[in-house]
């Protein structure tokens, strides 16, 4: 069990390390060396838990929707503005979202991977407006993966614009905005008055997720620390993990 840990904590490291060689060269320049170099991991440790550089990416795309599940609510467009702003919060703090939003604009990654992360966040939001209209909190004229869609596009141009002129600074404050023009063309007026666009929103549901899964994975009176194990952590995986021979991975690296 503990070296299954170990292994699940080399992964993570090696995906933030991928996530950041992406989200700062895009897929074309980012190489399996630079990832090694900033994970501070062997080669061989890369190629146990990813094939390629490929198969990197696509644990990077992966690993942004296990950031930002939000937590349920009884008002599903309340979720719905939840999960965007929880993703707006976790953009400039969380290297996985920041990478997956760059590789899903990204063309190189889509001609190489095959794979676009877009689809996956139009559909996740399709959903919540599918249940929000079951329930009565959307205007008859909405169309579901209409408004999934354009929330989608405009969310991401909201981002690129926010970075490119204040470097994400005022993201938060921008969808914030994007949300409060779209929310009342698609909401019924009980429900719009209800909900809550603030651009601290994102902010305060994440540290409402972070309780949440402090409290699951920490039984009460457990006083585990788990600083014990952690300076010898990625050396034993290192050795562990690294059973392919380096030299057999440079092909995925000059992809």
């Amino acid at each position: 069990m503990a070296r299954q840990e170990r292994a699940l904590r080399t992964r993570r490291l090696i995906l933030e390390a991928a996530a950041s060689v992406f989200d700062e060269f895009g897929y074309e320049r980012a190489t399996i060396g630079e990832v090694v170099a900033r994970a501070g991991v062997t080669r061989g440790a890369v190629y146990f838990h990813f094939a390629s550089k490929a198969d990197l990416a696509l644990g990077v795309i992966e690993g942004q929707f296990e950031a930002e599940a939000v937590p349920e609510r009884p008002c599903k467009l309340q979720e719905f503005v939840d999960t965007g702003m929880v993703v707006t919060h976790l953009v400039p703090i969380d290297p996985l979202v920041s990478a997956g939003v760059r590789l899903s604009v990204d063309h190189a990654a889509d001609r190489r991977l095959g794979v676009d992360a877009a689809p996956g966040w139009i559909a996740r939001l399709e959903r919540l407006l599918i249940t929000a209209g079951e329930r009565g909190e959307l205007l008859p004229h909405v169309v579901p993966a209409h408004t999934a869609g354009l929330m989608t596009a405009s969310w991401v141009g909201v981002q690129l614009q926010s970075q490119r002129f204040t470097n994400r600074a005022d993201l938060a404050e921008r969808v914030s905005i994007l949300y409060r023009h779209l929310m009342p063309s698609i909401a019924v007026a009980g429900v719009l008055a209800c909900l809550d666009l603030a651009p601290d929103r994102g902010a305060r549901v994440y540290a409402e997720m972070v309780a949440a899964r402090g409290r699951a994975e920490r039984p009460a009176g457990d006083d585990f620390d788990g600083g014990s194990d952690g300076g010898s952590d990625r050396g034993a995986d290192d050795h562990s993990d690294s059973g392919a021979d380096e030299s057999g991975g440079t092909g995925a690296e000059a992809e």
